[in-house]
């Protein structure tokens, strides 16, 4: 086969190509093959060089029909047809060459030889573009005739860049191939994803994801649903990726196989949901529709034991509360025997064998299990208020309290970012805050005494800070005696890492905002918690421990009017040596260091000094 000519894999077909028939596309180079055979009788020039086309052209016709043949025979929704089209689109592209050419050795007139000159280079370089095509064509059969078998030779259309048919066989392979084929297809999937963001673009763009989320809903085998979930892992670090999931109906395939599976395809699975909710919003969303908190929640609270007697739920929707009882319900019957969730099992059983299985399971999946639905929780609950609130609705809070207390590691670490997201939601939204969060819940009180103990007694700032950026995120509501949680705040200033006494000074700064109902009252309670001599170091600190810092400083300026004149001499020296450029830079501080100054002006008179002007 005549190599001198390498191509590149055209582009994808235009729109009226795509909206065509495969019926269509496998008809259309075998009718141009007909018409080649018939204008090579008429030729009468280069009679040597088209008989060469048409004997070619013939073989190329057989090809065609046995391909046509085997897909017009294929079930529908088992037929891989991207490779089909592109070849055949190829192939008839390069036929209506020759057909051109061949017709050009008509007899006619003279003006019509002169004018129509054709070569025997034409038939040079016609000829290497048939015989790559008939190459493509051996190459696309050889696909077919594997019996799904993954074929790694190399059509002349992807000379240039190779992956395109390693990715055509990988895909074919997953329509048509045995199981072992199948895992081994979708493993190589998954390696060329790892690889770069390219091949993953190529895989989604060849169609890689319906088959691969096929396999994971039709197949019920450990290392089937394994290999093609751990694909659609990779796959799923990108909006657009995650998106392609979602249009392929991927979201309520990944909740049932979540909730019908064993423990090692289940941690696949909620790998899966924190990979999509971190990259799409809409993912979340659609998660929350499946409603897959339930489940993740579930799983998280297996051998967890919740005193559920005394966790009563806050005001929730009818609805929130029968679902909760009937997941006590099911807890109650189902105790110390993991997920109440995997109900049937390759075979198509009910849930005893899963439930058997994962008594038996190894503590180290069970514990991967749970740090995989907690990261799924902390993804999930990320930036969503609809998705904290479920949790909430849930034993979620409660269970999430209790891990975080007997929890090392990376499971601590994920619970500890759920929560934070959570009560962040809660921050930003009344109606969540009151329902989750009230004083007397017991679910919200665990919570913050756990994250009190974290920051108290975990001298680690991956751990301390997202406790007390959700003991901050929690500041309102908090009433002026709860004043448990300002102590341990007060001692992080004096923290040294600066981002988490940078963290504590944000925290303490929400309980001093006049935002805050009873910032007068936190106020001082701050200051006799002795609050204002640690923010002295935060001033040496770094921009961000300085900016909030100040802050602070304005608040307990603002609120606390008490304070003795020795310490409010070096805070009108603070405020007064604050950075311009900082100033600047946040226009809050614009305003709120010469209300400090000059309410110190006004209460402490005898420590007048020039109220600063930050004015542009």
């Amino acid at each position: 086969m005549a190599t001198a000519t390498t191509k590149t894999p055209p582009p994808p077909p235009a729109s009226e190509e795509k909206e065509k028939l495969i019926e269509e596309v496998l008809s259309y180079p075998i009718l141009l093959s007909e018409r080649i055979r018939e204008a090579v009788r008429e030729a009468e020039s280069f009679k040597s060089e088209c008989s060469s086309v048409k004997n070619l052209a013939e073989n190329m016709g057989l090809m065609l029909r046995s391909a046509a043949r085997i897909a017009t025979s294929t079930s529908q929704g088992s037929l891989y047809e991207r490779p089909i089209r592109r070849i055949f689109a190829d192939v008839s592209r390069n036929f209506e060459k020759a057909l051109i050419l061949v017709r050009k050795c008509r007899r006619g007139s003279f003006l019509r030889r002169v004018m129509t000159i054709v070569s025997a280079t034409d038939f040079k370089k016609l000829m290497i573009l048939l015989e790559n095509s008939a190459a493509d064509l051996k190459w696309l059969l050889s696909i077919f005739d594997g019996g799904g078998g993954i074929m790694l030779s190399l059509p002349p259309i992807a000379s240039n860049d190779p992956i395109f048919s390693w990715v055509w066989a990988f895909i074919a392979s997953l329509y048509m191939g045995q199981i072992a084929d199948k895992i081994e297809a979708a493993n190589e999937l998954a390696s060329l994803a790892k690889d770069n963001d390219r091949n993953k673009k190529i895989i989604v763009e060849e169609g890689g994801i319906p088959p691969l989320l096929k396999l994971l809903k039709e197949i019920s085998s450990v290392d089937v649903q394994i290999a093609s979930a751990t694909a659609l892992l990779y796959l799923a670090n990108d909006g657009e990726r995650v998106c392609t999931i979602i249009n392929e109906l991927g979201v309520p395939i990944i909740v049932q196989v979540l909730g019908h599976s064993p423990m090692k395809v289940q941690i696949k699975m909620a790998n899966l949901v924190a990979r999509m909710a971190e990259h799409s919003l809409l993912a979340q969303e659609y998660f929350a529709r499946e409603n897959i908190i339930k489940p993740l929640v579930t799983l998280l609270s297996t051998d967890v034991f919740v005193d559920e007697p005394n966790f009563k739920v806050a005001k929730h929707s009818f609805h929130s509360i029968v679902q909760i009882n009937k997941e006590m319900e099911r807890n109650q019957l189902h105790k110390g025997f993991g997920s109440t969730l995997s109900m049937h099992n390759s075979n198509g059983s009910k849930g005893g064998h899963h439930k058997k299985e994962k008594e038996d399971e190894d503590p180290e999946v069970k514990l991967r299990l749970k740090i995989s639905c907690a990261e799924a929780l902390w993804m999930l609950a990320r930036g969503s208020v609809l998705n904290s609130r479920r949790i909430t609705e849930t034993k979620g809070l409660l269970c999430l309290a209790k891990l975080v207390e007997k929890e090392q590691g990376e499971l601590l670490v994920n619970c500890l970012m759920a929560i934070m997201e959570i009560t962040t939601a809660a921050e930003s939204n009344a109606d969540l805050r009151r329902a989750a969060f009230r004083t007397n819940s017991p679910a919200a009180k665990a919570v913050v005494d756990q994250l009190l103990k974290v920051i108290k007694e975990r001298d680690d700032p991956t751990l301390q800070i997202p406790a007390i950026k959700s003991i901050g995120s929690l500041a309102r509501t908090f009433p002026a005696r709860e004043t448990r949680v300002i102590g341990p705040l007060v001692e992080m200033l004096s923290h040294r890492n600066q981002d988490v006494a940078a963290e504590a000074a944000i925290a303490l700064g929400k309980f001093a905002s006049p935002e805050n109902f009873l910032c007068t009252e936190h106020s001082k309670t701050i200051i006799e918690f002795k609050g204002l001599s640690p923010l002295t170091k935060l001033f040496r600190g770094n921009d961000r421990a300085k900016l909030h810092g100040l802050i602070l400083l304005c608040y307990l300026v603002l609120h606390a009017r008490n304070s003795e004149a020795q310490e409010q001499a070096w805070v009108l020296n603070a405020l007064g040596g604050a950075d311009r450029a900082m100033v600047a830079q946040h226009p809050e501080l614009r305003d709120l260091i010469p209300k400090a100054v000059g309410h110190l002006n006004v209460y402490h008179s005898g420590l007048l000094v020039q109220r600063p002007s930050y004015s542009p």
